[in-house]
């Protein structure tokens, strides 16, 4: 068993998000999006990619492509988390699916813009890879740490996230910008070649992770018996979750909220590039600019946590965010496009980051089924990913502007607001019956 509080073991649970924090900026966020705009432009003569027999615009498609990995991880998780409470098998499916995303990456480097199907099959397939293996990653947390550092060990690893993502990020831009000194073919060949180091960074610092990352070696295989073990164990913790109101509001509200958040971030490369002509260079900027205030906001709400408690530290953050959505609709160039990145950088970091320290403080304690309950949280994250994707696309599909999908995120928002607000008063009143 894990020693709760140790310093090398949480040191090494905040590790995996270095190791994985690069796929989340460069392929989820950054280089890969301009990348894919750029080649499928190129390959297609225009924005309207042939797939299948199907003309479709290449940024829906690529909305689609990102949907459907996590509607597959939200198909997969339920069953799979069951199995690993039983049979202690937290830590072997964090390694498959880290193994799976970080292949993909390292296949994106064989994508070039006419081999379309191909390159958003390892779109999906890093996606599955990200999303599976943090279900499990974050399991881990209850487990490493006691409730009252919770909020701080949570924004430590994402705040070691942003800073080794950056560094790789900023390795990857120099060698694109100088591709002709490292004896590249051509820029688009930097930009593959960035893809293929995602895949090794993650995969290789991810082993520090795994190696102080143990727990107890069940001799229980995976058979049809654990299977239906498995779907009883995820019955049992759906039925006490739906039991606990304050959980059941703080998940609804939280669904909402990954609608908004995530897409946001999945997207706000295409919306600066595509909505206001910001170039490249400028969109590098933007996103490291956003990634440096991540840090330092996940470490700043902790304290708000801690200080105030973990529901009002939610509130503040989510209605920056309304008022980021509203603005988003009415930005008209690039220096208002800097100032909107940096209230979405500080707030993204911070409501990350407490709203897994949140949720890990909802479950109950003392239980064995961590991961159980972490996938009702990441799945919710994952419906809400599919949702607010989905949604995003369908609408810009008929109106032809991303603004108005901007402008539809802005309702996803007040809903969390609203209901994390219910949330706040329920657990408030629960804790006064007790004094």
């Amino acid at each position: 068993m894990i020693e709760k509080n140790n310093r090398k073991v949480i040191n090494a649970w905040c590790s995996y998000d270095i190791a994985n924090s690069v796929y989340s900026l460069i392929v989820a966020a950054a280089l890969f999006p301009i990348y894919y705009e750029h080649v499928t432009l190129d390959a297609f003569a225009g924005g309207m990619v042939s797939i299948f027999g199907h003309s479709i615009k290449n940024t829906v498609l690529y909305d689609y492509s990102i949907a459907i990995g996590y509607a597959i991880i939200i198909l997969i998780t339920p069953l799979l988390s069951g199995i690993a409470d039983i049979g202690s098998y937290r830590k072997r499916f964090m390694v498959l699916f880290t193994l799976i995303g970080s292949a993909a990456c390292s296949g994106l480097y064989f994508f070039t813009g006419t081999n379309i199907a191909f390159g958003l099959l390892m779109t999906i397939l890093a996606v599955i890879g990200w999303a599976g293996a943090t279900v499990y990653y974050n399991s881990f947390l209850p487990i490493i740490a006691t409730p009252r550092l919770h909020n701080i060990v949570s924004a430590k690893g994402f705040a070691w996230g942003y800073l080794g993502s950056m560094i790789l990020f900023i390795f990857n831009i120099f060698t694109i910008y100088t591709w002709r000194f490292w004896g590249f073919s051509s820029e688009e060949a930097a930009y593959r070649f960035s893809f293929l180091l995602v895949g090794v960074w993650w995969i290789g610092i991810a082993m520090f992770a795994f190696r102080y990352l143990t727990e107890f070696k069940a001799k229980t295989k995976i058979n049809a018996q654990i299977l239906s073990q498995g779907f009883k164990e995820m019955a049992m913790v759906a039925k006490n979750l739906f039991q606990q109101k304050v959980m059941n509001l703080f998940l609804v509200s939280f669904l909402f909220l990954s609608m908004g958040v995530q897409t946001i971030l999945l997207v706000a490369t295409l919306f600066g590039s595509a909505e206001l002509h910001v170039g490249t260079i400028e969109l590098i900027i933007v996103i490291l600019l956003i990634q440096f205030l991540a840090m330092f906001g996940s470490v700043v709400f902790a304290r708000v946590s801690n200080r105030y408690g973990n529901f009002t530290s939610l509130l503040i953050m989510l209605s920056v965010w309304i008022m980021i959505c509203v603005a988003g609709y009415f930005i008209k160039n690039t220096i208002q496009f800097y100032i909107l990145a940096v209230f979405l950088g500080f707030v993204m970091g911070g409501i990350q980051s407490q709203a897994r320290s949140t949720y890990a403080m909802l479950i109950p304690a003392n239980t064995t089924d961590t991961a159980s309950y972490f996938s009702f949280y990441d799945i919710t994250e994952k419906i809400g990913i599919v949702i607010g994707m989905f949604g995003f696309g369908v609408i810009e599909h008929i109106s032809g502007s991303m603004r108005n999908s901007v402008a539809m995120l802005s309702v996803f928002f007040i809903i969390a607001f609203i209901t994390m607000a219910f949330a706040a008063g329920k657990r408030k009143l629960m804790a006064s019956s007790f004094e």
